[in-house]
């Protein structure tokens, strides 16, 4: 695969991305718009001292309640060399990182894998985390298996119109059923050090308001084809953004109830291996400021 023919993600753009931009919008020259010790993902990822989150900008989802479409559809970002992405990929082990996290890494998958060989040969070690929406091409994730500890994929949609309808991509159900399988392929069942998972599948889904119903859909999904060999992390921080406040259905925040029935609905097909969110997530607060801070 190359930047001449782009064809990292399920769009199959096939653009020039050395002259042209595809879906994503991104050219071949890496963008970052922050990096920062990240205290609130899942606790096996963060641990005490944070994640080491690194942003990439642009996205190949087209999500119209996308939190960070400040960087992902508008582009915000700051270019970097792959040396210069290595160096910071250490910098991040520096600042006592549990572990490197890559989050929409899929339209730089060339950059970030030689970032890494350069990286690991300078001695990074802590697990490489890959922050994807799941929306992969299996081929794609196969390049991966050498670089990356472990898989954090989104599963957003079970159905081909609700997936259509939020992200364009009505392929989307189908596309993430197989990412998820091939990324478990090459990681396994999870595996921890000091808590800190050093191997393993984490699937995030962000229930919608109105869509409980199939966000169930998928809970029932991954107990039935993983079981307890996947940790699931059920989020109920939803707020309104970008073109859902303006959406019908989309434009108020997740209630209480629409949460807990999902929830009670997981631990009732026998999930133990599950995050769950309490308090006030559905905030503003809780999206990054997308800076620049230690990109340079």
């Amino acid at each position: 695969m190359d930047m001449q023919n782009c064809t990292l993600c399920p769009r199959l753009c096939h653009v020039d991305r050395t002259k042209n931009y595809g879906v994503c919008h991104a050219s071949d020259k890496v963008e970052i718009a922050l990096v920062s010790l990240h205290q609130w993902e899942e606790p096996c990822l963060s641990g005490t001292n944070g994640a080491g989150t690194v942003f990439f900008s642009h996205c190949n989802m087209r999500c119209i309640f996308c939190q960070n479409h400040e960087i992902s559809t508008e582009g915000k970002g700051f270019p970097v060399t792959i040396e210069r992405l290595a160096q910071i990929f250490l910098e991040q082990q520096a600042r006592n990182a549990h572990c490197l996290e890559l989050v929409t890494p899929t339209h730089y998958v060339l950059q970030i894998i030689e970032a890494l060989k350069l990286a690991k040969k300078q001695g990074l070690s802590i697990p490489v985390v890959y922050n994807t929406s799941g929306y992969e091409r299996v081929e794609v994730l196969e390049m991966l298996k050498d670089y990356i500890d472990v898989f954090l994929p989104d599963f957003k949609y079970y159905s081909p119109d609700t997936a259509k309808e939020f992200s364009h991509a009505p392929d989307y159900p189908q596309v993430v059923k197989e990412a998820i399988d091939k990324m478990f392929a090459l990681v396994g069942k999870p595996q921890f050090k000091d808590n800190i998972m050093q191997k393993g599948v984490i699937i995030r889904h962000l229930i919608l308001p109105w869509y409980y119903k199939e966000s169930m859909e998928i809970v029932k999904y991954i107990w039935e084809k993983y079981h307890d060999d996947v940790y699931l992390s059920l989020m109920n921080q939803y707020t309104p953004m970008y073109k859902a406040l303006t959406h019908p259905k989309l434009k108020r925040k997740l209630t209480t109830f629409e949460y807990d029935k999902v929830v009670d609905y997981a631990l009732d097909l026998g999930f133990k291996n599950c995050y769950i969110q309490q308090g006030k997530t559905a905030t503003t607060k809780f999206v990054p400021h997308f800076d620049g801070t230690n990109v340079y």
